[in-house]
């Protein structure tokens, strides 16, 4: 009896926070900017702050003035979220597994709230997607990670696994998304630029003064690197773009669309730095965050049309400033907090890949230049006990006995940072915003309330819902009482073929363009194929084709 009533009473309280969402006045706007600090808890937003401080820039970081409240952020079954199903929710608005991206999540005997089973599998449209077919916005992704990797597919593409990028990449270019700025060049295919020469969108590769030069009208992919983007610590300004100047560039694009535009901008990498235990990584990565944060923000004040709503998916590390191994705490300088940290030049994986390629003998000298720490006979030992192995995956670096990993650990035993965890964690999350008007979200919200907030200031006519279910529907449900197969001879790439009498429409998965009796055209949203039910979901509308 005690389980059920707390139970209705954590309902009945998020009933009544849901309920003083809505009641607010939330005026539309022209254009709408999400930016997420992938993974970046409320100690890197104070070490940040400190350690601007400590080196001679004003104590204050652009976000301060927007602060309106907190976000508790969390899966469908599990109240530490994954960066999939959270930023996931941030789009849709519905609550998800790991692994998921933008699609409704399968029961589970942990569901957090009811699941409805009737939509598993489900695409769940996007605030983007929404913005681009109902309001006829531009819709921009910029972000440092590489393009399909979890946060900006949440946005732009759909499917279970958020690994599986064979689904989610062609997904993402099909969408004909007017500017995405990432990482990624490695996960191009020629059916991808392809597509790109057909529906005109210009690809820039590499080449930082052509995407700061660009000046066309149409679509943009700028990409860098094979996969994400180096840190911005580790960062050549002479040959990649930092996050802010993509982001100027990104609003100057869009700003050319007369019914405005969606964007969403990540940081990506405060994340991946967190996952490390990369303290300085962190510190910096979130400074080049908070860096664009003022660029949307002064656009936003100049423009007068333009709400900009900016939240974590998730916190990471449990990062802190002070740790069991500094004792007295409240003696401890700011020198002594944010002196070292400070002569941290690269990255822990920076100087891996440094040192990886350094003879024993003259580790020590390189570890000197680049961090100002004489390393111990042992710590060297250490390093070189390491020095042939590097773990690949990113999530995984804090508890790998790989080169990084040893290298963290030696620089944080010269810092007083704390970590609880390698992973992610599960505390509410900063929230700032601002409108033109005023109608900021504030307060204390859960993820799928600030995506009512995007709903509500983007102005949609229809809801998200609503929208899934004209652009989603299952294809035995459209083609009801015609002839239909699935053709599986690429398994990665089904095709549906429908028939009805001299009709013949073939719908390739993962894909705007589909073919009616061998002439292509678009159909305007993406078409999904999940394999665990065998189902395509696609437009309602595709059935007067035929």
């Amino acid at each position: 009896m005690t389980i059920v009533m707390k139970r209705f009473g954590t309902l009945l309280y998020l009933f009544l926070a849901a309920s003083l969402i809505f009641a607010q006045e939330v005026r539309p706007v022209k254009n709408v900017i999400m930016m997420i600090p992938d993974g970046t808890s409320v100690g890197v937003y104070s070490a940040a702050r400190w350690f601007k401080y400590y080196n001679g820039m004003e104590d204050k970081l652009n976000i301060d003035p927007y602060f309106t409240g907190t976000v508790t952020t969390f899966s469908s079954n599990a109240p530490i979220g994954d960066s999939a199903p959270t930023g996931s929710c941030y789009a849709t608005g519905v609550l998800q597994q790991t692994g998921n991206v933008a699609i409704h999540p399968e029961v589970s005997d942990n569901d957090l709230f009811p699941v409805d089973a009737s939509r598993t599998y489900q695409p769940a449209a996007t605030i983007l997607e929404a913005s681009k077919i109902e309001k006829k916005k531009a819709v921009g992704l910029v972000v440092t990670c590489e393009f399909p990797h979890a946060t900006p597919a949440d946005f732009s593409a759909h499917h279970y696994n958020r690994g599986n990028y064979k689904a989610l990449a062609p997904q993402m270019a099909y969408q004909n998304i007017d500017v995405v700025f990432a990482g990624g060049n490695s996960i191009l295919t020629d059916d991808i630029k392809k597509h790109f020469v057909n529906n005109g969108t210009t690809l820039i590769q590499n080449d930082k003064e052509a995407l700061l030069n660009y000046n066309g009208n149409g679509k943009v992919w700028a990409l860098f690197g094979e996969r994400g983007l180096p840190y911005n610590i580790d960062r050549n300004p002479d040959k990649v773009p930092s996050l802010a100047e993509m982001t100027e560039k990104a609003l100057e694009i869009l700003s050319k669309n007369e019914n405005g535009f969606f964007m969403m901008v990540e940081g990506s990498q405060v994340d991946w730095a967190a996952h490390a235990n990369d303290a300085a990584t962190m510190i910096d990565e979130y400074l080049a965050f908070d860096e664009a944060v003022g660029k949307a923000m002064a656009f936003a004040e100049k423009d007068g049309n333009t709400v900009v709503v900016v939240a974590a998916d998730h916190g990471n590390s449990g990062i802190s400033i002070g740790s069991r191994d500094c004792p007295g705490y409240d003696k401890l300088s700011i020198e002594q907090l944010f002196g070292t940290v400070s002569k941290y030049q690269l990255s822990a994986n920076g100087l891996e890949s440094i040192l990886v390629n350094t003879k024993p003998e003259g580790i020590k000298a390189v570890f000197k230049q680049y961090t100002d720490i004489d390393i111990t006979d042992e710590e060297l030992e250490t390093l070189l006990a390491s020095k042939n192995y590097k773990e690949v995956d990113y999530m995984k670096v804090a508890s790998s006995n790989n080169l990084a990993h040893n290298i963290v650990n030696i620089l944080n035993s010269r810092t007083c940072f704390g970590f609880t965890t390698g992973g992610h964690t599960g505390e509410e999350v900063l929230l700032a915003s601002y409108h033109p008007q005023g109608d900021v979200l504030k307060g204390h919200v859960k993820n799928t309330g600030l995506n009512q907030y995007l709903q509500k200031v983007t102005g949609l006519e229809i809801s998200l819902q609503e929208l899934s279910d004209k652009i989603f529907a299952k294809h035995n449900e459209v083609f009801a009482g015609l002839k239909y197969s699935i053709d599986k001879k690429d398994p990665d790439f089904p095709v549906l073929r429908v028939k009805k009498g001299k009709n013949n429409l073939e719908v390739k998965a993962f894909s705007s363009v589909a073919t009616l009796n061998g002439k292509p055209f678009d159909i305007g949203s993406v078409t999904v194929y999940i394999d665990k039910n065998d189902t395509f979901y696609l437009p309602v509308a595709l059935a007067e084709k035929l």
